[in-house]
């Protein structure tokens, strides 16, 4: 018997097969069906009892793929599961890690608490740590990150001559530096204010000069895009070439990819955290990886 059995929810079927033979795990089978006024059903078609499973969901989008996912957390322990971890390529609500202003939604903390309350491991790439430590300011439950840096960095090197890297904040600068380092690249981290969901200005010097290399910018997250399709604009603008833009989870909301086409992306290159035509860097062994270090109770 292996050491998982993996359970695939909606919009994850991308990471089946590549999953599975990185754990040499089994694949177990859920019916998913959604009713007219938008309740989820569930139903477990092979047995999770006596074994230590692991949900994966891809949840960019959030809100409708949490009931699901509690529900199959709740049903598998009643069905007699060992454990039930979840593998989240994506792990939303962790923008918000403080409260800006009186009266908000810690969202960060109430995600953690949520889905601590359910499952007994909990693995995730690159989440939004900005403010915190580790996975340990949010769960309660035992976490492994995994990092898209050396995936990432062996794209760059493999495909792109004399890349220089460029970060559109110094939120970005952990991933911008390391990646930059591994490519033995130079790298620049920009200033950036936000004023709202797509008004962003990036502070990029007046004589900046790419000299004979390609901008390679690097971010974690592409939603609206707007961060960096100014960044993009402001690059071509000030004379550089066009850029290539990288991220380790590609979002998309509202026609994102096309603005930075539109406003002069020569490429846009994410991880497959998230299915979209952009998928050029494969992540499941990092995923994989991560999983194997989680300590699994005792049968």
């Amino acid at each position: 018997m292996t050491r998982f059995l993996l359970y695939f929810l909606p919009g994850t079927g991308h990471l089946a097969a590549p999953l599975a033979h990185e754990l040499g795990a089994d694949i177990g089978e859920i019916e998913f069906h959604k009713f007219p006024d938008g309740e989820s059903y569930l139903r477990f078609l092979t047995p999770p009892d006596g074994r230590h499973i692991a949900l994966v969901d891809c949840l960019d989008h959030p809100d409708p793929k949490l009931v699901p996912l509690l529900f199959a957390a709740m049903t598998a322990k009643e069905l007699g599961a060992n454990s039930v971890g979840l593998i989240a390529p994506y792990m939303p609500y962790f923008r918000q890690d403080i409260a800006f202003n009186r009266g908000e939604s810690i969202s960060a903390r109430h995600i953690g608490s949520l889905l601590s309350a359910h499952l007994s491991w909990v693995t995730t790439l690159d989440p939004h740590l900005h403010r915190l430590a580790s996975l340990d300011d949010v769960f309660t439950i035992p976490g492994e990150l995994a990092h898209a840096t050396a995936p990432i960095a062996r794209w760059i090197k493999e495909h792109i001559d004399k890349p220089i890297i460029y970060g559109p904040d110094v939120e970005s600068e952990q991933w911008v530096r390391a990646i930059a380092e591994a490519c033995n690249a130079p790298y620049d981290v920009f200033r950036k204010t936000r004023n709202g969901d797509k008004d962003v200005q990036i502070d990029v010097p007046a004589g900046i000069d790419a000299g004979d290399h390609t901008p390679v910018i690097v971010d974690d997250i592409i939603s609206s895009g707007t961060t960096l399709a100014t960044l993009v604009r402001a690059l071509c603008e000030s004379g550089q070439p066009r850029p290539i833009c990288c991220a380790v989870h590609g979002i998309f909301a509202d026609g994102a990819y096309e603005e930075l086409i539109a406003a002069g992306a020569a490429r846009v290159v994410t991880t497959n955290a998230l299915p979209h035509k952009t998928n050029a860097i494969d992540v499941t062994k990092v995923l994989a990886e991560a999983a194997r270090r989680i300590d699994l109770p005792q049968d």
